[in-house]
């Protein structure tokens, strides 16, 4: 790795270990959800049926952090976690929400920008095992993470919004 990809690798990691220590955990993305009963987040549970006739269900539950930033969770019938969505004036926690994919994350990340001439911003990680695209601005970022071999029979990446 070259000084530039090290520096890289090191702000990331250090802006993530802020972020988690300022935020309550959640659930990761391959695990089951849980949620801290004492964190102010508002939750909110329904259920999706997928989009082919003969797809299994899968729960959807939403929580509004206390930055206003709304997590979705997609959990399927086994009680996984296979796909997050978030939305709002702040920066998901995604180290939080990765979870032991926050690493592979992190990896693709640097890979990407500096394939992209280095550099900030919105970014797309697509690896066979983890799939995390994020964007936005100051006020409204956005983004979504998924497991491409975890997504159940009939549900698609699309169908995480």
């Amino acid at each position: 790795m070259t000084i530039t990809q090290l520096r890289t690798l090191a702000v990331f990691a250090a802006l993530a270990a802020d972020l988690a220590a300022l935020t309550p955990a959640y659930a990761a993305l391959g695990s089951a959800p849980t949620y801290a009963a004492s964190t102010g987040a508002t939750r909110t549970a329904s259920l999706a049926q997928a989009s082919t006739s003969n797809a299994a269900s899968y729960t959807v539950n939403e929580t509004t952090l206390s930055s206003g930033t709304v997590v979705s969770e997609y959990v399927s019938a086994s009680n996984t976690v296979f796909g997050l969505s978030w939305r709002g004036p702040t920066i998901a926690p995604l180290q939080t929400l990765l979870g032991s994919y926050f690493p592979s994350y992190v990896q693709g990340l640097a890979a990407v920008h500096t394939a992209n001439g280095g550099g900030h911003g919105p970014a797309a990680v697509h690896q066979s095992a983890l799939v995390v695209e994020t964007g936005g601005h100051m006020g409204a970022f956005y983004g979504r993470a998924y497991l491409p071999q975890a997504l159940p029979q009939g549900v698609s990446a699309d169908d995480i919004k």
